[in-house]
């Protein structure tokens, strides 16, 4: 079954074939749960201004907030403006401000408390005769994955999950989805059982990032790179999504989860279905889910598991110039815990196109510098015409795809040096995004959360996908659970000695970005 489309407030004089013209959301309203967290404050409040400031909210569209603060709505929009001025990409404009506050809303209560979600009910109903939001509803659970459950419960038993005529009902997930593939498919299970899995959003916010969009273009609108995207040409692939920050106040909530669950499982593994995946024959949703899907279902780890995974923790060092605490001395952290902070593992794509290609994923906190990037390495020449000193500082041709902070893809190709001697050298062809377009790409938040209120799926994992990420990460897993304590590192460097070990027995290195 298809998605309902959501209607679009566009000029009717647009080709609706013509994709490089905005799409802008129709009536609908928006319920944040989990409104006075973190997430809320910093990316969702500041996503819905920047929407509006574009240009790509209509004027019927409401924000409310639940939570179990004794707010009155006056009481809750100044909570969203402050968040807004401080975190907002485009600029705060009090005419853009007082429009969307008109919406603004809040309902009081915990997700136990049945009167409140009937007051919910109530609210939307008001939102939809007296602003005109139609019934279309979209509910965004930032919340803990333990409060799916009664949330879920609630919103089917007041039947605000119920779709009826032309409106919708969608409802948006953060990660991580469950901790393992068992408990995927009992979330996934609980989900579809209150919202129909087309109806079903969950957030990758990696996804909505313009680079990796970028992929796709690279691809497939370049016949430069398609015929050396494949075993052929390219020897292995590195994907990183390195932090240099700690975990800070966040050690309560990621003990237990690590840097596999939080990151790998779906950040990486979504990149590695985009680099790895054959041409769709659309753009359609339908059609790259199939095609990711087809990449995780080949995907399987490179064996043994111990040798070709690695894991650590970071002790204290430096951060630049700051001197840093070790994990175990960052307060909420238990002294004896395996939550790895670094992760790595070897995984291999069995289809024609990359078999033998190792795809090497890491992801770590308190590493080197904060970047996220994608390394096509080629293989060497088979025949080099020079001798070893000519080419003693010649590396292997790469391309690189930055995800963050410098958006962009570099390309890494051996040069002669000027001068009257032969030597060879690496250099590097740049293109970035900030310096090729006078546009700024959009936080990622904010074409994610317009893709949902357009019932758009492209950017959004499936639950197939979901669950085959946990089918690969599972053994790795496993095998880390029972081989004791992970490896130390020094805050500052790029992980612990056994992932470089891991590559070094293959001949092979991990970058230094």
């Amino acid at each position: 079954m298809p998605r309902k489309a959501q209607p679009e407030w566009t000029n009717p004089l647009r080709d609706p074939h013509d994709r490089r013209l905005p799409r802008i959301a129709g009536p609908s309203a928006l319920v944040i749960f989990g409104v006075t967290g973190d997430l809320a404050r910093r990316k969702l409040m500041p996503a819905v201004y920047d929407l509006a400031n574009r240009g790509l909210l209509p004027p019927s569209f409401a924000l409310v907030g639940f939570a179990r603060r004794d707010w009155a709505h006056e009481d809750f929009a100044q909570v969203v403006r402050e968040a807004v001025e401080a975190n907002c990409r485009t600029g705060f404009r009090t005419e853009v401000w007082d429009r969307l506050s008109e919406g603004i809303r809040f309902v009081s209560g915990t997700f136990e408390d049945d009167e409140a979600f009937e007051q919910l009910q109530s609210t939307l109903a008001d939102l939809d005769r007296d602003r005109g939001t139609d019934g279309n509803h979209a509910y965004y659970l930032s919340i803990p994955p333990n409060a799916f459950p009664v949330v879920l419960s609630q919103l089917r038993r007041t039947g605000m999950a119920d779709e009826s005529g032309d409106s919708w009902r969608r409802v948006v997930i953060e990660k991580p989805f469950g901790h393992d593939q068992e408990s995927a498919i009992e979330l996934n299970e609980l989900v579809n059982s209150v919202f129909a899995e087309e109806s079903v959003f969950r957030i990758d916010h990696y996804l909505g990032k313009e680079t990796v969009q970028n992929i796709l273009a690279l691809r497939f609108a370049n016949q430069l790179f398609d015929p050396l995207w494949s075993s052929h040409y390219i020897d292995h692939v590195q994907i990183t999504m390195a932090e240099d920050i700690g975990l800070g106040g966040r050690a309560g909530y990621y003990d237990g989860i690590g840097a596999a669950r939080d990151v790998i499982q779906n950040h990486l593994l979504q990149l590695l279905a985009l680099v790895a995946m054959e041409e769709p024959v659309s753009f359609s949703p339908r059609h790259l889910q199939t095609e990711k899907i087809k990449v995780l279902q080949s995907t399987r780890n490179i064996l043994p598991i111990d040798l070709n995974s690695a894991r650590g923790q970071y002790a204290a060092g430096w951060q630049g110039s700051e001197p840093v605490v070790g994990l175990k001395d960052e307060e909420g952290f238990a002294a004896d815990s395996t939550t790895e902070t670094f992760a790595a593992m070897a995984l291999e794509v069995d289809t024609r196109r990359w078999a033998g290609v190792p795809f090497y994923l890491r992801s770590g906190k308190r590493l080197g510098r904060r970047v996220t990037e994608i390394a096509l390495v080629f293989k060497r020449a088979p025949h080099l015409p020079f001798d070893d000193t000519m080419t003693a500082e010649l590396g292997q041709n790469a391309l690189v795809i930055r995800v963050q902070p410098d958006e962009g893809v570099t390309l890494r190709f051996g040069s002669k040096v000027p001068g009257s001697s032969m030597e060879v050298r690496d250099v590097n062809m740049d293109f970035s995004y900030g310096g090729a377009f006078t546009v700024s790409s959009p936080e990622a938040y904010e074409r994610l959360l317009l893709d949902v209120l357009l019932g758009e799926p492209s950017l959004f994992p499936v639950n197939e996908e979901v669950e085959l990420s946990w089918q690969i990460l599972d053994p790795v897993l496993a095998e880390w659970a029972a081989s004791g304590t992970p490896d130390e590192y020094e805050s500052g460097t790029w992980g612990p000695q056994s992932a470089d070990t891991m590559m070094s027995r293959t001949g092979r290195a991990w970058r230094r970005p």
